[in-house]
């Protein structure tokens, strides 16, 4: 399947709209509901066991999804925004929280992805942070990236989750 040419188009959610996905852990699409299946633009069955990262848009920073899978395969919850590309090409902005889902034996089974619509004032510092976390990662690669975002951090004195969570309250 051919990757999405992006466009300018902006679909926005609305502040009940609840998106919600599992995949297996590989991160291939298992479950998706109707929130989900319909912004996306795909038919159902052209995403089920395929990778969620066909949603990614180019400009999304990688250094956000390698935080977010070593936060979930280690067995923690993450919360992220998210710009996600349609199959039009299109785009939308979410607030993500993805959880490990566990089997009765303790072992994990999945991971599950509730997104919903981000605080505007959230998104105003969140787009030139990714745009600086993507120059960066076009000169020097995923570390690169990954080391501003740590710098970015560290010079406002707070974690990861204390900074994504204060945006959106």
């Amino acid at each position: 399947m051919s990757r999405p040419h992006p466009t300018a188009t902006e679909r926005r959610l609305k502040e009940d709209d609840f998106i919600v996905s599992k995949t297996d852990l590989k991160g291939r699409i298992i479950y998706g509901n109707k929130m989900f299946i319909d912004i996306s633009g795909y038919k159902e069955e052209e995403l089920m066991n395929k990778p969620h990262s066909i949603l990614r848009h180019p400009d999304m920073p990688k250094a956000i999804f390698k935080l977010l899978w070593e936060r979930v395969q280690s067995g923690k919850e993450i919360f992220a925004y998210v710009k996600n590309l349609c199959k039009d090409g299109a785009y939308y902005w979410v607030f993500a929280n993805v959880t490990v889902t566990y089997d009765d034996k303790g072992n994990p089974r999945d991971y599950h992805s509730v997104r919903r619509k981000p605080k505007e004032s959230a998104l105003e510092t969140i787009k030139p942070l990714y745009a600086d976390l993507l120059a960066e990662e076009k000169r020097g690669g995923l570390d690169a990236s990954t080391r501003l975002l740590n710098k970015i951090l560290s010079e406002k004195g707070v974690g990861y989750d204390e900074f994504i969570l204060g945006l959106q309250q």
